[in-house]
């Protein structure tokens, strides 16, 4: 249970705090998706063995982060609601419902040109195997301030697992597709691009019936930041 603070109140001070916290470590944000030492040439099906490893680690820690998100509880990502509320009205499982929108926004990318490969692949077998995995030895948070700290733990390693797998330049999963093509296409920013996507699948989810809880909102608002900070991190330090 919430403590006296508004669940309002605590998504406010969670976002300052955390906005704060990665200002000061003077990361600069990037607007487009960097490229560095283990990014791969023009194949999107070839790869170096440090692309590879790296490739194997970004995708293995981005389950880590939605592990970390699921074991707070105190909200799923903004897909997952999307995907609870689409499960409710075609009466099928959250696990078909999200390669539904999976299947859905790969659709999108056409226009975009934007082009599956490797990376694609090992994202949607690797990220679900990651997730089972972890979900067994991350707890379950029932304290608030745990949950929140769990919470914004989680979003910090998207960014970073996002920042390692997507400079593989290999292909990446639908959703990160979708950004980086749009990012590629009209010259938008990342975390721009990010925050409407989040923002317009957790309003979707949750008028057609999905959960939205303090943790959603808190991912919705910060993930598409942490990304292009990350992607900044590592485009100074390649």
């Amino acid at each position: 249970s919430f403590p006296s603070h508004s669940p309002l109140l605590i998504v406010r001070l969670s976002f300052c705090q955390y906005t704060r916290l990665m200002a000061s470590a003077k990361f600069v944000r990037s607007r487009s998706v960097p490229t560095t030492p283990w990014s791969a040439g023009d194949s999107d099906w070839s790869a170096s063995p440090l692309t590879f490893v790296v490739l194997i680690v970004g995708n293995w820690l981005y389950g880590v982060g939605e592990a970390l998100l699921i074991n707070a509880n105190i909200g799923q990502t903004s897909g997952t609601v999307l995907a609870q509320g689409i499960s409710k009205h075609l009466n099928t499982s959250i696990g078909w419902s999200t390669f539904y929108i999976s299947v859905t926004v790969m659709l999108l990318w056409i226009p975009l040109r934007q082009r599956p490969g490797i990376g694609t692949m090992i994202n949607i077998v690797l990220v679900s195997v990651s997730i089972d995995v972890m979900m067994k030895i991350i707890p379950v948070q029932t304290n608030i301030y745990a949950q929140l700290a769990q919470v914004l733990i989680g979003v910090l390693v998207f960014g970073v697992a996002s920042a390692l797998y997507i400079t593989c330049n290999l292909g990446a999963g639908p959703r990160d597709g979708l950004m980086t093509g749009l990012n590629k296409k009209f010259s938008w920013p990342i975390a721009k691009v990010r925050l409407v996507m989040e923002s317009i699948m957790l309003v979707g989810g949750w008028l057609l019936g999905g959960q939205v809880g303090v943790g959603t909102v808190i991912y919705t608002l910060l993930v598409g930041e942490t990304i292009a900070l990350c992607f900044g991190f590592v485009s100074r330090k390649s």
